[in-house]
């Protein structure tokens, strides 16, 4: 097994998910702008919507990669770091589409924590496996 090609693994994901919130950054940003708010949303829906997407991924996103990471660092073959990564990816685009578009309940906001929720679970498995010597 070559370590390198499952930290090459990691750092796929790592990196799609580094745009991603740039992605997200920026959103926020074209509502401050446009509704000339600095601070706190304003009372702007949108603004307040691009915000909670935004942070939403904030909050799930670096502990999946620390995740990554260490499955990388403790030789966990690329097979498995990538349909985890490719999981946790997918959830957060769908989570942020779905957030971004309504408050209310949506199919891609539900199928967006369940595909996180289940990347978070698959990686503290394979975690919990590669810690036991």
């Amino acid at each position: 097994m070559d370590p390198a090609a499952s930290a090459h693994a990691a750092a796929l994901w790592a990196g799609l998910s580094l745009i991603l919130l740039l992605v997200l950054s920026v959103l926020v940003t074209r509502q401050r702008r446009k509704h000339r708010v600095e601070i706190g949303d304003g009372g702007v829906p949108a603004l307040n919507q691009a915000i909670r997407a935004f942070g939403n991924a904030t909050e799930y996103i670096p502990a999946a990669l620390a995740g990554l990471g260490l499955l990388a660092l403790v030789g966990a073959p690329p097979l498995l770091i990538h349909p985890i990564g490719l999981t946790l990816f997918v959830g957060r685009v769908l989570h942020a589409f779905g957030l971004s578009r309504s408050t209310g309940t949506s199919w891609p906001r539900a199928a967006g924590v369940l595909a996180t929720w289940i990347s978070y679970v698959a990686t503290a498995a394979a975690l919990l496996f590669y810690a036991i010597p």
